[in-house]
């Protein structure tokens, strides 16, 4: 996608196994500022501390950073070590682990010598099919909007609306529930997007409303509340969200919020679809409620919130009293059967076992 008319990546390979670029997400979208990864412990903090988001983009940090490691040191101590400190910076996102999995098994079978060019071959890999699956979960959710224009008047607005950053911006490019709505753009269809803000971290807000409007594509910023206003009042035609991990069953962890919003399309008559890779199922858990870590961030991010000032410098300023006790759940899991369907790169299907199996049943055989 497009920043001020440059084509961007939100990963790319710098020098060959020495640096790596991303942009500082906590920047935007006041500020735009590129960053040069250039050892493990760089990757591990540009997640942790979410300078990445989003499990596409986490899982392919996660692989630049294991490639930076084999750089310096090729030995299994030293894979095992890329291991265990990226896999601690974010406990919810299964596409760390699928990304960290598929490295060191890859790795960890070939000679030393070979595994600084095979880790940062692989790595690239890696960013490269999340974009072309990214495109393609875009095109089999571009006929979910199509249907939804065909019922519509000609020339008729199609509102979608989505929750958090499921956009480039948390994947390698075109992201996931944004990459339908980027080829209905494309193709001249008449979308506009409702774009909940997302407390605390406000990424729709700073980020969703960002990429689309450097995409010119029509949005409107609402309060994370007022969702279930505009579904009632028939002003939703559909939501797209996207996952950080969806279990074998089809139930759905998304950013803190997506279940109070499948609720209120659910009795709406709201059609509510997820968007994801299929690297983002987790293929051995089957309930999402007992069994899916929630991740519990530090409560600073509830008490002080980020702007810019009339000045234009940007600040942080607290919200409630410094006594306030804190809460901060970062997640919450959607159950499938208030899923409408499931969006993936080789198609739509129910959000169920039975439904991913007729997806994926090399997948669903391997873990049966």
């Amino acid at each position: 996608m497009k920043v001020h008319g440059k084509a961007y990546r939100s990963i790319w390979p710098l020098e060959a196994g020495k640096t790596v670029g991303i942009i500082d997400q906590t920047r935007l979208p006041h500020r735009f500022v590129e960053v040069e990864l250039r050892n493990l412990e760089d990757a591990a903090v540009s997640i942790k501390d979410m300078w990445v988001r989003g499990a596409p983009l986490i899982g392919a940090t996660a692989a630049f950073g294991v490639a930076l490691e084999m750089a310096r040191d090729p030995s299994d101590a030293s894979l095992d070590n890329a291991w265990e400190v990226l896999h601690a910076t974010r406990p919810t996102a299964i596409n760390l682990r699928w990304a960290l999995d598929d490295m060191r098994s890859r790795l960890s079978k070939l000679p030393l010598e070979q595994r600084a060019d095979a880790a940062w071959q692989r790595a690239v890999e890696v960013s490269d099919e999340d974009v072309a699956c990214n495109e393609s979960i875009g095109k089999h959710g571009l006929k979910l909007i199509e249907e939804i224009a065909a019922q519509k008047s000609p020339g008729d607005t199609i509102n979608i609306l989505t929750h958090c950053n499921a956009g480039w911006l948390a994947t390698v490019d075109w992201g996931t529930a944004t990459s339908p709505i980027y080829h209905a753009h494309n193709k001249g269809l008449k979308v506009h997007v409702w774009v909940d803000e997302t407390r605390p971290r406000n990424q729709g807000a700073g980020l969703t409303a960002w990429e689309l409007g450097e995409h010119g594509v029509p949005h409107t910023l609402l309060v994370d509340n007022a969702g279930g206003h505009l579904m009632q009042h028939g002003m939703v035609d559909l939501c797209i969200v996207g996952t950080d991990r969806t279990t074998a069953h089809g139930d759905v962890c998304n950013k803190i919020g997506t279940y109070l919003k499948a609720l209120a399309a659910h009795d709406n008559g709201v059609p509510f679809y997820v968007a994801l890779p299929s690297s983002t199922i987790d293929w051995t858990v089957a309930d999402g409620l007992k069994e899916i870590p929630i991740e519990e961030r530090g409560g600073e991010e509830v008490a002080w919130i980020s702007g810019e000032t009339a000045a234009g410098d940007v600040e942080k300023v607290r919200i409630c009293p410094p006594e306030t006790p804190l809460s901060n759940f970062a997640f919450d899991v959607t159950p499938s059967k208030y899923v409408t369907a499931l969006i993936t790169e080789r198609g739509v299907c129910a959000a169920s076992k039975e439904g991913l199996a007729g997806l994926f049943p090399e997948r669903v055989n391997a873990t049966a």
